[in-house]
């Protein structure tokens, strides 16, 4: 069983950051592309930032680019990621996901989210 913890969220405020944290057990980490998304109120999840599980390819919303970076510690099993320059429109629950690496559409596991709020 997949299993998809995030930690780091809080209140901040504009122009500031914060580091998220999703902690991966239940599968072999290094076979899975792992991903972050966004949901905010009254909106529909939308994708953030995700590496494939070979470490190809790294992607970002371009609403999140140079400003966000996603990383991983595979010694630990977590995906990090990092938000600099933080705006009031960051404000959203961030989810974790994985999928495994054979998959290119479909994310197949989901953490409970953590709370980001940035205040202006």
């Amino acid at each position: 069983q997949v299993q998809l913890v995030e930690s780091g969220g809080g209140l901040v405020q504009a122009g500031g950051s914060l580091r998220l944290s999703c902690a991966a057990s239940g599968h072999t980490f290094s076979t899975y592309s792992m991903g972050w998304f966004r949901q905010a109120p009254g909106r529909e999840r939308e994708f953030v930032a995700a590496f494939r599980w070979n470490g190809s390819t790294t992607a970002y919303a371009d609403s999140v680019k140079g400003r966000f970076t996603i990383s991983r510690d595979s010694a630990k099993n977590t995906v990090s990621l990092e938000m600099n320059n933080l705006k009031p429109e960051d404000t959203a629950v961030y989810y974790c996901a994985a999928r495994p690496g054979y998959k290119d559409v479909t994310w197949d596991y989901w953490g409970q989210g953590t709370q980001v709020t940035v205040s202006s």
